[in-house]
């Protein structure tokens, strides 16, 4: 079974918060404050749109927000309130310069090789329009070098039981996981994940790859800076001028 999907969808729930999704809702809607370009914002792996619903109903983005996503699972479940694309982060299906803006959360980005990764960024910069933002979340690599093996069980809300167990390799930058659910009706979803991480210098470097250039790094959602101590590292960028 593949990670994505009912699995990732069911067991990840639980963990966000209304308060968690508001405060990321309200970040994001910061960044775009100042948006003045025609167009769409995409929401790149909107899942089933815990962001996107609430941008696009109102707020600075009422209206402007678009999801993008593969999962067939996240799509049959997502929330009402915004429009969506069934697609591909490796071959987007828009138009060049037809963006005002992107968004991804939780690593969306990084759950690729390294060859698709540099397509995923070089297809996001051929979508951007000149001023556009592409404002992403992942994980800072410093906190998986400081725990680089994790494992949890828990029992959630629904009497599901959750199990999970991480390991992280600093030669390869890669977070490898598998994640066990059982429901309570005795049913197993099981899949693997390999995340990628990078230290700063050589995301930033991948961007500029890409034809991007960073705006910004932030180590939280209140815009703070990016710390040994941080648990985000949320970068804002745009196409590289010159």
């Amino acid at each position: 079974m593949s990670f994505f999907g009912e699995l990732y969808v069911r067991s990840t729930l639980p963990f966000l918060s209304a308060e968690i999704t508001a405060r990321e809702v309200a970040y994001l809607e910061r960044c775009f404050t100042d948006l003045a370009l025609a167009g769409p914002v995409v929401d790149l792996g909107c899942g089933h749109g815990r962001h996107a619903a609430p941008l696009n109903t109102s707020g600075v983005l009422a209206g402007r927000v678009v999801g993008l996503e593969l999962d067939a699972y996240s799509l049959a479940h997502r929330l009402p309130g915004f429009p969506v694309v069934e697609g591909d982060l490796r071959a987007l299906p828009f138009p060049s310069a037809s963006w005002a803006g992107a968004y991804a959360w939780y690593s969306t980005l990084f759950a690729f090789s390294d060859a698709e990764h540099r397509v995923i960024l070089r297809e996001v910069a051929r979508c951007l329009q000149p001023g556009a933002v592409l404002v992403f979340q992942t994980v800072p690599y410093e906190r998986l070098l400081e725990q680089p093996s994790a494992s949890f069980q828990r029992v959630l809300p629904d009497g599901s039981r959750l199990e999970e167990e991480s390991h992280f390799e600093p030669a390869t930058g890669r977070d490898h996981g598998r994640r066990r659910l059982i429901t309570p009706e005795g049913r197993v979803l099981s899949g693997e994940y390999a995340i990628r991480y990078h230290p700063l210098p050589e995301l930033v470097q991948r961007m500029e790859e890409a034809g991007l250039r960073v705006k910004w790094v932030h180590g939280g959602l209140e815009g703070e800076p990016l710390t040994s101590a941080s648990t985000d590292l949320i970068m804002g960028a745009e196409l590289r001028h010159g």
